[in-house]
């Protein structure tokens, strides 16, 4: 019986340990940028990238994503970019702040939000 409940206690840490913690929301402002075009050529950023930004997020509906000013990438996810990314193309190239849940997924950052509020 002693076993069973050593066995169990390991189980519980186990699982436990699996599944994501809570992550509280956090503001993050920068640049909207293609995911994809700037994973090609990182100079693809502002008017330089618009156009293959603009191609790639509103017309083949590829993730947006912001860049910050420390050059860290996070990926846009959540309701924002429902629609085919219809609230997020019109800000491509713009700065804007967003507030959500940042997570990470193979090495990629992400922020999940319904919000996002251009700065400029």
């Amino acid at each position: 019986m002693k076993n069973y409940f050593v066995l169990a206690a390991a189980a519980a840490i186990v699982t436990g340990s699996a599944l994501p913690a809570l992550a509280a929301p956090q503001t993050l402002t920068g640049e909207v940028i293609s995911l994809n075009c700037y994973s090609q050529n990182k100079r693809n950023v502002g008017k330089v990238g618009y156009l293959c930004a603009l191609g790639d997020v509103k017309w083949e509906g590829n993730p947006p994503a912001l860049l910050t000013a420390d050059g860290k990438v996070y990926q846009i996810a959540g309701p924002v970019v429902s629609d085919n990314n219809a609230r997020v193309a019109p800000l491509l190239g713009h700065q804007v702040t967003i507030t959500g849940e940042v997570s990470e997924y193979l090495g990629l950052s992400i922020i999940k939000t319904g919000e996002i509020t251009p700065k400029d």
